[in-house]
């Protein structure tokens, strides 16, 4: 038994700021910033919460295919800027959409790997025969952890939340890889406000931190090695591959892995210029944009791969129905 995308759905927030609007703020320009990220512009919550984004993402994947909220079983929510603790964002998405019937919780910490794992974990549940209908949710509002005073970092984010429907179909199973490596996992931080002492920490230290060169050496590297893993886990060549839907971190990154692999760049879609970086919920938007604009066929082969914090990485095949 394996699963195929029954759906898929995005919200973002209508109020955005562009490379200009950032100028303002720091010292920076639409130049620099495009050259150096590809980002043109980013959206920010405003009203919107990051349940809120998830569960308006999730009715539109539901509304794709006409799924019910009842037949849904499982909920999966990948975010680490989740605006409730208790209960956990996916049990909040499950009282908006009605999904009666469904077991929920969220994963955090993988960041931008984080809808990768969560689509991962929803396959293992499916083939195990323990659900047959899984909801899998990246939502960030990333506005909320980001130090407007770095440049170096402010100009990356963005908040927004995609969606998938799951279902558990009969077809070729595809085995999945993923990675962590805890001893580099300095090279992006962000420490909690929740520890007792937290407004005796460095201001910049509660907002997300990176170490940009270090990301980027560690994205170049580690995403062409498991893309090619995962190929030859499953005895595919890149020529069976018709798309390669990354997490959209950087343009640069996302042309290095294309370079390193000997890919052509057409089959590397991107929409960061209009989102910048949105973790967990980057590549499910990026999804969702490609199935309602007709990009994606009946029969076609995809890998997703995503890289961010641990660090973590891992990439899985998926085949569009």
């Amino acid at each position: 038994m394996t699963a195929v995308i029954h759906g898929t759905g995005s919200y973002t927030p209508s109020y955005t700021m562009d490379n200009n609007d950032l100028a303002r703020i720091v010292e920076t320009s639409d130049e620099w910033i495009r050259e150096r990220t590809g980002v043109i512009r980013r959206h920010i919550i405003q009203e919107e919460t990051t349940v809120s984004m998830a569960a308006e993402a999730a009715s539109r994947a539901l509304e794709d295919k006409r799924t019910r909220p009842e037949d849904i079983d499982l909920i999966l929510v990948a975010t680490i800027s989740s605006d409730v603790i208790l209960p956990c964002a996916a049990c909040c998405v499950q009282k908006a959409i009605g999904a009666v019937n469904a077991t929920c919780f969220d994963l955090g910490g993988a960041a931008c790997s984080g809808f990768v794992f969560a689509y991962n974990t929803a396959m293992a549940y499916i083939a195990s025969g323990m659900y047959n209908c899984a909801l899998v949710i990246g939502s960030e509002s990333l506005s909320t952890l980001t130090n407007w005073k770095d440049r170096g970092t402010c100009i990356l984010f963005g908040d927004g939340a995609g969606a998938a429907v799951l279902k558990a179909a009969s077809g070729r199973v595809y085995q999945s890889v993923t990675h962590s490596d805890g001893w580099k996992g300095d090279a992006l931080t962000c420490k909690s406000r929740y520890v007792k002492n937290w407004k005796s920490l460095p201001e910049e230290e509660t907002y997300m931190q990176m170490d940009g060169q270090a990301v980027f050496k560690f994205a170049a590297r580690r995403v062409p090695e498991v893309i090619r893993e995962v190929l030859d886990m499953n005895e595919l060549s890149a020529q069976d591959i018709d798309y390669y839907v990354l997490h959209q971190a950087n343009k640069r990154i996302v042309e290095a892995v294309a370079k390193r692999l000997g890919e052509d760049m057409e089959k590397f879609p991107m929409n960061l210029q209009e989102y910048g970086n949105t973790s967990s919920a980057s590549i499910p938007i990026l999804l969702d944009e490609m199935n309602r604009d007709g990009r994606l066929k009946k029969g076609q082969r995809i890998i997703i791969a995503g890289f961010g914090a641990g660090l973590s990485w891992g990439a899985s095949v998926l085949e569009w129905q």
